[in-house]
């Protein structure tokens, strides 16, 4: 095998220039390929990072019913043998963060706005995002404080402040009657824009008071040590509950409508993936073509002196191998090169407000997934598997004195 390689290495430099300009195109493919799925995937990562640690969790646990109607009669029991039940069931749990939420009516003096009421605990949901950070005016409500943060767009609708009083109308557990005043404490720039238009948030607690739910949530949220682990983390509660009237979702099954719209905006680069490898592998083919076609004396001559057909179709493929490992390597280094050095992009302008507008900072940021740096490498080398098929086809069926006298 030591002597394949060493042959294979030294035929593919025999025309430096033909390598080089194979390699190159290769680079070429690897670098766009790699740099396009990385601006899309990485404007898509911090969508669903904010879609799950606002709103969904990576797993949720609900009450079997909920899904199919969200109403406070389908909440479910939360007390410390259950939160010990569900941290026992896998110890790759990291955190925990157990949530009610219902629809009510926000009012103030002359008017009323529908909204949706969140309670939390704030303790618990600092170490779930960064809900504090937002906080543009004033500060976030306390554990057993009759008092809220608005969302700014709430806020400005029903011309509320720091310091105003909002009126909550509503239905509590079960049909009781649910209203209360609240003094505003806070006013938040919520990331997810459908909330900053109609969120109200208040401690667990006192929101359980209000809708005569002590005790009960709509939503425990739960977050593994990595986030490769929640299908995992999922199937142990899924176990560890079969018994109960409770049921076990992963952030793709509660938001199934995001993963829809991600795979249809990222079919167009990798349509353009598709065709670049395509483009290249007809390069490709030609080099190998070339190489080989000019080379058929050389390889009539090995025949006749006994070397096997197979064996020399070991050098050829080691020679494509060689090649493509090369441009995988320096496409993927000069990728990421690129990528550290323009992480993250910043929008100005007309771009950047309409960014804003959408809810989103006016950042592009870049993602540094693995495995869209090992993919790539992995299509090149069905590319060369592919090309690899005209060197062998054509030495399987050589006729030696042909080869001889070309």
């Amino acid at each position: 095998m030591k002597i394949y390689l060493k042959l294979a290495w030294r035929n593919i430099w025999r025309n430096k220039r033909r390598t080089i300009i194979t390699v190159s195109a290769i680079i070429f493919a690897v670098m766009l390929a790699i740099i396009l799925q990385s601006v899309n995937r990485g404007s898509y990562e911090v969508m669903i990072d904010r879609m799950v640690s606002f709103n969904t969790g990576y797993v949720q646990i609900q009450d079997m019913r909920y899904d199919e109607e969200s109403s406070l009669d389908n909440s479910f029991w939360y007390d410390e043998e259950l939160r010990d039940r569900i941290l026992n069931a896998d110890l790759r749990i990291e955190r925990m963060a157990p949530r009610i939420e219902t629809f009510m009516l926000a009012a103030n003096h002359t008017s009323t706005r529908g909204s949706v009421v969140f309670g939390k605990n704030p303790q618990k949901e600092k170490k779930f995002n960064d809900f504090e950070n937002y906080l543009s005016e004033g500060r976030l409500f306390e554990m057993n404080e009759q008092s809220v943060v608005l969302a700014r767009g709430l806020a400005e609708r029903l011309q509320l402040g720091v310091a105003d009083t909002l009126v909550l109308i509503g239905q509590g557990r079960f049909g009781m009657s649910a209203s209360g005043l609240f003094e505003i404490v806070g006013i938040l720039d919520h990331p997810v824009r459908q909330l900053n238009n109609n969120g109200v948030f208040m401690a667990l607690d006192t929101a359980q008071h209000l809708l005569s739910a002590e005790g009960y949530i709509t939503g425990l949220m739960i977050a593994p040590v990595h986030e490769r682990q929640t299908n995992s983390v999922a199937s142990s509660l899924k176990e560890e509950l079969k018994d109960e009237e409770l049921a076990v979702y992963t952030w793709p099954e509660l938001i199934p409508e995001l993963l829809e719209l991600m795979e249809m905006d990222l079919a167009t680069p990798r349509l353009l993936t598709v065709v670049l490898y395509v483009v290249i592998g007809f390069g490709f083919l030609g080099t190998i073509l070339t190489m080989t076609l000019e080379r058929l004396r050389e390889f009539g001559v090995l025949l006749s002196v006994g070397m096997q057909r197979f064996k020399l179709s070991a050098v050829l493929f080691i020679e494509t191998i060689f090649i493509s490992i090369i441009g995988v390597l320096a496409g993927i280094a000069v990728a990421w090169l690129i990528l550290v050095l323009i992480d993250p992009i910043y929008l100005t302008g007309e771009a950047a407000q309409a960014v804003i507008d959408m809810g989103f900072d006016p950042v592009i940021p870049m993602s540094f997934a693995a495995d869209q740096f090992y993919r790539q490498g992995f299509f090149v080398f069905l590319v060369a598997v592919a090309v690899f098929m005209f060197p062998l086809i054509k030495i399987s069926r050589l006729n030696i004195l042909d080869a001889a006298r070309s």
